[in-house]
């Protein structure tokens, strides 16, 4: 089985200030994977060492997926193989743009029998470019995946609803997103770092983004005023007045 990880590189969110006008400044922040595609790197591991398959890893990208380090991270979770984007035109590009790209990355792969994807971006977080894939791709699509089997020309996959959990059979080839309890993301070793720089990385820059929306600026939101009223030990019966009417 040939086992593509679609994963997007992020900057840190940890190291992204606020301004006072809300703007947000990630000047400083490092490039990552983002956190919930590590869920969808590890399944795609795991499926590949049961069948006996590969994993592949293809990226669309802003710049920070040019850097060897954050590549080396990737290639040091299980994929084989990395192609990816790494341009500044896809840093607010749009899900369906993104799909785009990642469709000419997966014509750069060649044939494949299952493509994962995260839950969504630790960015932007729209959860649509997995649907957007697969009708590009003309596959089937499943997302909120926690469990994957493979049987012949299909996967047999889990859906953890609120009140039910749902066994899907899906043909090959297909497009899946897991929800983050699907696989615990591994814990890299200098050996593993090591075995990932002698892996091939193909990284180049994006013609053209197509992108239907336009971004017109990115903001914290608003802190909203909260009340605070400090009662004394001898206030009881005024606090639970207070309490009382403020759970109405």
């Amino acid at each position: 089985m040939k086992i593509v990880a679609a994963i997007k590189v992020v900057p840190d969110d940890e190291a992204i200030k606020v301004a006072g006008d809300r703007s947000l400044d990630a000047s400083k922040a490092k490039e990552k994977i983002s956190t919930y595609d590590l869920n969808a790197i590890e399944a795609g591991a795991q499926l590949a060492a049961a069948t006996g398959g590969n994993l592949v890893a293809i990226s669309a990208s802003y710049e920070g997926a040019t850097s060897k380090k954050v590549q080396k991270d990737i290639l040091a979770r299980g994929p084989e193989e990395l192609f990816a984007y790494g341009d500044a035109k896809l840093a607010t590009a749009d899900s369906l743009a993104t799909a785009k790209a990642l469709q000419t990355l997966l014509a750069q792969v060649g044939d494949y029998d299952l493509v994962l994807c995260g839950d969504g971006s630790a960015d932007m977080f729209a959860g649509a470019v997995d649907a957007q894939l697969a009708a590009l791709l003309d596959v089937p699509v499943v997302n909120k995946v926690t469990k994957i089997t493979p049987e012949g020309d299909k996967v047999v996959v889990e859906r953890t609803l609120d009140t039910v959990v749902e066994e899907i059979e899906v043909p090959l080839p297909a497009v899946i997103s897991v929800s983050p309890e699907i696989a615990q993301p591994r814990i890299t070793g200098m050996k593993d770092i090591m075995a990932a720089g002698k892996k091939p990385a193909h990284v180049d820059a994006i013609d053209a983004v197509e992108a239907a929306v336009e971004v017109a600026e990115i903001k914290a939101p608003e802190a909203a005023p909260r009340k605070q009223e400090i009662f004394g030990e001898d206030d009881v019966e005024k606090f639970a007045a207070a309490l009382a009417e403020a759970i109405r």
